[in-house]
């Protein structure tokens, strides 16, 4: 039964998100608002159907943690370190003034130091998943509004260890907490214990698991990295979330790092649509048909105060973010976060805050998470076109370091080359690679080469390639090389590809996918030479040089002689159909070489 039960909520969860999300987005809401009306329908307060909220919260949180995961791994440390700055400005500034606000009201509505604090401390954050969403269905990761926007959410996140830390405290249970040294120790224990193993021990353990060539053993360790290091926060009483952010960013420089956001994007996807859902189902109508006034009263006030904090911010930081992307910004992070439920939940736990005030404030943080959608509907219809109008227009994006220009797939002898010229003027490339073993070679020479298939669209896709301006395709293996090409076609139509052609049926083969810049690889170092030995059998260099031009413009002419005319497709199946008689020739060849040998040696 309890199998049952299961497999029953799962359909449950999975019709409901069939039927609201695609629903919502063609009304222009958004999957976000989608996934929170889902659970509303299917939640206790509508039809009933799931009544385990607490539960489906809990596993649902994993998602968070995913997802925080794949934020860390597109940060290396230096690209931390380089923003800092935003970091702790915007972050700190957004956190310190919202707490102050919130922590003021709170106490001018008589609440006590502790609540009012712990209160000010839990509404002062964003919901990551939400934003972080919006900020990819909108494409605005880019522009300084969703630059900004991601700094303030880093702080945040990190900002819930000294909060959660504070609990205790604040509820007068920290004799019951243990040795304050001990716990210390375990904490920092746990953190050694992430950045050795993130550092030193994941990569040659990766390297390993790819060279058996089970992809799903990768996938199967990638998820027993992250949960194994979410279980280790979680014992020593830390943010699970921060935990595995801390393990993507030690990742970041690992050439596994494209190979590992694929394996991860699928589960992450639908845990945070759990959540979603989870969120939609927890909001207690009955403390909102109860006291509507006052709900939405705190919904609209926690909105307000937020908003005003964070315009501010934007107009008045070191790097104002421009007047035409601040609406933005704000509408962006002016909602309660999922780690408010975590804090709350906490500060019950240790008798610091009463269920009289959870309550309506986990009722109030949900209810302003549906906020942000439906504030940037009106950001796209009614604020957005009067900039427009206006003529303010749009700053250049920001370009983010791992938006690179150009990516390589490939890095063999070919593409190595190709790399060394675009390294030496400077243009930022993403290089992938799909031998462990020869990855290792060539990052000992200071290359930052990813492990990962160019033939799977999630690869292409966390390597930039909607953003990149060009592709070079130096694939040794010519089907591999083509299935590219046909996946960049139609999920990247924008991305222009120059390309290594293996021989000439290759060469045709691209041409026919539309590909008009390809390298023979052998025709350019073949021609090289044979300048070379005309002028050592006593030829001018001039004459050799245009000897060998003639060359390469008769054979140009004639591969476009015989394209045009439809000879490569005859050329390839006498190929095909020659094959078993030239391996026959060349067998025969051998024995007769042999036969020789053998009478020469008797």
């Amino acid at each position: 039964m309890a199998d049952q039960s299961l497999l029953l909520n799962a359909v449950t969860y999975m019709g409901a998100a069939v039927v609201a999300v695609p629903l919502a987005k063609r009304l222009g809401l958004g999957s976000v608002l989608g996934y929170l009306i889902a659970g509303v329908i299917i939640g206790p307060w509508g039809l009933g159907l799931i009544n385990n909220v607490e539960d489906i919260l809990h596993f649902a949180e994993f998602g968070v943690v995913l997802l925080l995961f794949l934020i860390g791994l597109e940060l290396n440390p230096k690209r931390l370190w380089a923003m800092r700055r935003p970091i702790l400005g915007m972050g700190g500034m957004q956190v310190g003034l919202t707490i102050l606000a919130l922590f003021a009201i709170g106490r001018l509505a008589g609440l006590s130091t502790s609540s009012a604090l712990i209160i000010a401390m839990g509404l002062s954050l964003s919901s990551t998943a939400i934003a972080l969403q919006t900020l990819t269905e909108k494409n605005l990761l880019t522009t300084h509004a969703g630059n900004s926007a991601f700094s303030v959410l880093l702080f945040q996140d990190i900002a819930v260890i000294p909060m959660l830390a504070m609990i205790p405290f604040l509820g007068g249970s920290v004799a019951e907490q243990g040795d304050p040294i001990i716990g210390s120790l375990k904490v920092v224990a746990a953190i050694g214990g992430i950045v050795v193993l993130g550092h030193y021990l994941t990569r040659p353990i990766f390297r390993y698991i790819a060279k058996t060539g089970m992809r799903e053993i990768f996938t199967a360790f990638t998820l027993l990295l992250v949960i194994g290091i979410a279980l280790l926060m979680q014992m020593v009483e830390l943010s699970m979330a921060l935990g595995t952010f801390l393990a993507g960013v030690l990742l970041a420089e690992s050439e596994y790092r494209h190979e590992l956001e694929v394996e991860i994007e699928p589960f992450k996807g639908l845990l945070l649509g759990l959540f979603f859902i989870s969120v939609g189902m927890s909001v207690d109508f009955g403390i909102l048909f109860s006291s509507p006034v006052m709900i939405m009263a705190l919904v609209a006030g926690l909105v307000a105060v937020k908003l005003l904090v964070l315009w501010i911010i934007a107009s008045r930081c070191t790097d104002p973010v421009p007047i035409s992307q601040r609406p933005i910004f704000a509408f962006l992070l002016c909602q309660g976060g999922e780690f408010a439920f975590v804090l709350f939940s906490a500060a019950r736990g240790a008798g610091a805050l009463e269920d009289r005030l959870a309550d309506p404030l986990v009722v109030v943080v949900a209810l302003s998470m549906v906020t942000t959608p439906l504030l940037m509907i009106i950001y796209e219809r009614f604020i957005a076109p009067k900039y427009v109008e206006a003529g303010e227009n749009r700053e250049p994006d920001k370009v983010d370091e791992s938006d690179n220009t150009v990516i390589i797939a490939g890095f063999g002898r070919f593409g190595r080359v190709v790399g060394r010229l675009l390294h030496a003027n400077r243009i930022p490339t993403t290089i992938l690679d799909h031998d462990p073993d020869h990855i290792e070679r060539v990052r000992e020479f200071g290359y930052k080469v990813y492990y990962g298939d160019a033939t799977r669209v999630g690869v292409l896709h966390a390597a930039g390639a909607d953003k990149a301006r060009l592709l070079v395709l130096a694939i040794d293996d010519p089907e591999a090389a083509l299935k590219v090409v046909d996946q960049v076609n139609k999920h990247f139509p924008g991305l222009k590809i120059v390309a290594r052609a293996r021989d000439l049926p290759h060469a045709f083969a691209l041409k026919k996918r539309g590909i008009e810049v390809f390298q023979r690889e052998a025709l350019e170092s073949g021609l090289r030479l044979g300048e070379e030995t005309l002028q050592q059998l006593g030829f001018g260099a001039y004459h050799a040089k245009q000897a060998a031009h003639a060359f390469r413009d008769h054979d140009l002419e004639l591969f476009h002689d015989l394209y045009e005319q439809g000879a490569y497709e005859k050329r390839i199946s006498m190929q095909r159909q020659t094959k078993t008689e030239l391996e026959k020739v060349l067998s025969a060849d051998e024995e007769d070489i042999e036969h020789r040998r053998k009478q020469a040696w008797d």
